[in-house]
Formats: structure tokens, C-alpha cells, sequence
């Protein structure tokens, strides 16, 4: 079973840079994306053989998640069921026979770090959500969750210390995930690779120098560690700011 994670920065505008090429190129299974920035109707995507789930900010032009999947899951619910974080269509989960698949795009804490303090409670409500999921079946979730999580996943670990995405506490809160019995499923497979980023601002040439952070991910339960194939970063892919990400499991 392959799965493909990718934050689009724009639906809209990936889909004019070759995002339907890739998407039949990649022929996932389950295909997350993460910042769709668009409202229901908006846009049509032809996926023949897809069921599609979207989940769309309140704010227009905003955030947003989408969930194609092949196999018609047991069930689909949009948020974590907590009133403060469901307004920004983050969070999409499908109850498949033996796990979930979850997409998300967590909460950018933005410049001078405005929202670190929401981040960090949306990161312990969201630990607790998975904890819950996992609890009934097990999890594998995906998505742009905006940390690098150690010094090995940017490029400039010194100069970006306490930027958003860098910070201590969200460093701290990706450890207590992890702590909490699920695996980084490409640092299973990778323990060392450096290099391997998948995102890199429109700034300075950052992707042409390869200057980016690895902050797009899957994440999967302890327990389905026997069942891991593969795990890959997709950076020659384009069409936004970030690649896609893949998980191949039994």
C-alpha cells in the first residue's frame, strides 16, 4: 500500500504546475495534501477510481486538507472534535479495517513566534487525539506538522534556532509524539541521511542551493513497525514551496 503526502501551498496553483502529472505518476493509494487554500466547490478534480474528503478553513483562501483514497473508508471525520482547533480545516481522519490514516497540517507558529503559545496546546490536544485513535486501531498520519525536529532536518540548525519551526518546544512536543509510541517513519528507514529536506522558501535561491528543512512527514504507530516497506521525500518533485512525502506499508 503506498500513501503520498504533499502540502500544495494552493491547490489552485499546483494544479497549473504539473500537479495531476504526479498525481497519476505516483498512483497512491491514499494521496494527503495539506494547505488546499480553497472552499468546497472552488475546484473540481477528476480523479476517477478516488473517493475525495476535503475539509476546508472557515477563513477563505486559508489552510485546508484533502484525503483521496481508493479503498471507501469505514468512516471519515473532520477535526479532533476540540471547538478551538476545528475552525481551520486542519485535520482529516479515514477509519480504514485495521488503522486510520490521518492528514494534518499543523499550526505554523509564525514570525517572533506570535502563535507559539496556541501551538503548543494544539500539539498536546493532538498527541491526545492520536493517543485516543490508537487506542481502537492503529495510526498513520501524515502531513506538513511545520517542525524539524532535530538539527540533521535543515539546513542551518545555528542560525535558525529559535525561528518558528526550530523552537525548543516544538522540538520538545515532536519528542513527546514519538515518546508516546509512534515512530518517524523516515527516519526509521534513514537514521542518518542528511540533505533530505522537503521544503524550501521562495527566498534566495533556497531550493536551487538545497537549503531547506525535512518538516513534512509520516508518522505511524509503534506497532506497525513489522509492516514499514519504505519510507522517501519526493524532492524532485515541484509545483510548491514543499515535496511530496511516501510511505509504503504491508
Amino acid at each position: 500500500m503506498k500513501l503520498i503526502s504533499w502540502n500544495v501551498n494552493g491547490l489552485r496553483a499546483c494544479v497549473t504546475k504539473g500537479f495531476m502529472d504526479y498525481f497519476n505518476r505516483a498512483d497512491a493509494d491514499v494521496f494527503c495534501l495539506q494547505e488546499t487554500k480553497l472552499q468546497e466547490g472552488q475546484i473540481e478534480l477528476d480523479l476517477p477510481g478516488y473517493r475525495q474528503y476535503w475539509n476546508s478553513a472557515e477563513k477563505k483562501g486559508y489552510s485546508g486538507t484533502a484525503l483521496f483514497t481508493r479503498t471507501e473508508p469505514i468512516s471519515v471525520s473532520f477535526g479532533i472534535g476540540i471547538e478551538e482547533h476545528d475552525h481551520e480545516g486542519r485535520v482529516i481522519t479515514a477509519e480504514f479495517d485495521d488503522f486510520y490514516v490521518v492528514t494534518c497540517y499543523t499550526p505554523n507558529s509564525k514570525r517572533e513566534l506570535l502563535r507559539l503559545d496556541y501551538r503548543m496546546v494544539w500539539e498536546d490536544a493532538m498527541r491526545e487525539y492520536l493517543k485516543k485513535l490508537d487506542r481502537t486501531k492503529h495510526v498513520i498520519m501524515c502531513g506538513d506538522l511545520n517542525v524539524a525536529h532535530n538539527e540533521i532536518d535543515l539546513k542551518n540548525p545555528k542560525t535558525n534556532r529559535r525561528n518558528a519551526g526550530f523552537t525548543d518546544e516544538e522540538r520538545g512536543k515532536m519528542t513527546e509524539l514519538l515518546d508516546s509510541g509512534f515512530i518517524d517513519t523516515f527516519r526509521y528507514f534513514h537514521p542518518d541521511a542528511t540533505g533530505r529536506y522537503s521544503w524550501w522558501s521562495y527566498m534566495f535561491k533556497a531550493r536551487e542551493k538545497n537549503a531547506g528543512w525535512r518538516i513534512d512527514y509520516f508518522i505511524v504507530s509503534d506497532a506497525l513497525k513489522h509492516r514499514l516497506i519504505s519510507a522517501d521525500i519526493h524532492d524532485d518533485v515541484f509545483g510548491s514551496d514543499h515535496c511530496p512525502v511516501e510511505l509504503v506499508i504491508k
